[in-house]
């Protein structure tokens, strides 16, 4: 993998003069914000060495490097599941190749079912946590031989989503007049949506969103020492008595929220302007340098 990692990143570097700051994944129905860079350089996933292509109808299997709010940003229009037949490994290797690019802060979105029956459809959620039910059932990004050069054997995620970010993100919602509810997402793996009883096991177990995928995208680039900010959109309320989901309505609340969803992604990203850089280990301080491991 460190040599395709590689390979894609030298043809990256070659196609644009960005080096980014910060990746952006961008989900379903969100993927509108990359219109706003400017002196963007756009690239279709299929001519980038290694990437997967996008099969989901709204995401756009593209690639944007250019300036968004003062900072160099690479933006996924788009991002590859484990539903479509890619295993997680190639679900996340974009990750991987930003990281080698220069992206030192993952910004991931997703579209989410909601959880919780007083929220509405169009809310913006800040992910503090995450349950990643396939990973706990087998299915995870880090499983096989761990190359040193990509990150340490046993990464922490007692703080995948760094909390700097998050109080950055909780002033910059302020700034822009926007509600940023926060809570924590739960990914199954797809792609048909929940049963009732599965709804209420995620409402018992804590879950306050669900959507299939993100959970891998933030491993992987915590495995990288990247910093993390994840958001959800809520794009259908999913309690047990809800009206069935479908992916139309997915879009249509994409679109809903796109102007709301973008002004605060700009200023947040203009509040990063003054973040301080990573310094120290790549993994901060959730790294558990010298502890046990055996379990």
């Amino acid at each position: 993998m460190f040599d395709q990692i590689e390979e894609a990143r030298a043809y990256l570097a070659g196609r644009s003069a960005v080096r980014p700051a910060v990746a952006l994944i961008l989900g379903s129905g969100l993927g509108g914000l990359a219109d706003e860079l400017e002196q963007a350089e756009t690239i279709r996933y299929d001519e980038i060495p290694h990437f997967p292509s996008s099969t989901v109808e709204g995401h756009r299997g593209e690639l944007a490097l250019g300036q968004l709010s003062g900072q160099a940003v690479a933006v996924m229009r788009g991002r590859f599941h484990f539903y479509e037949g890619y295993d997680l490994a190639e679900t996340t290797f974009p990750v991987r190749v930003l990281r080698a690019l220069g992206a030192e802060t993952l910004l991931v979105t997703n579209a989410a079912g909601g959880l919780r029956a007083e929220w509405q459809v169009g809310n913006l959620m800040l992910i503090e946590d995450h349950l990643n039910l396939p990973g706990m059932a087998g299915n995870h990004p880090l499983r096989g031989p761990n190359d040193p050069r990509l990150g340490t054997r046993f990464p922490a995620m007692t703080a995948a989503y760094d909390a700097g970010l998050r109080a950055l993100a909780q002033n910059a919602a302020v700034t822009v007049g926007v509600t940023l509810r926060t809570g924590v997402y739960a990914m199954l793996s797809g792609p048909s949506f929940e049963t009732p009883a599965e709804l209420r096991m995620l409402q018992s177990w804590g879950a306050d969103a669900v959507g299939m995928s993100t959970a891998p995208e933030v491993i992987v680039a915590r495995h990288a020492g990247m910093r993390v900010l994840g958001i959800s959109m809520i794009s259908n309320i999913a309690t047990p008595d809800a009206p069935p989901a479908n992916h139309e309505e997915v879009l249509a609340a994409g679109e809903a929220v796109k102007g709301t969803f973008t002004a605060l992604i700009r200023e947040i990203l203009a509040q990063m302007e003054h973040f301080e850089p990573l310094s120290g280990h790549p993994l901060g301080e959730g790294h558990q340098d010298g502890r046990s491991n055996d379990r």
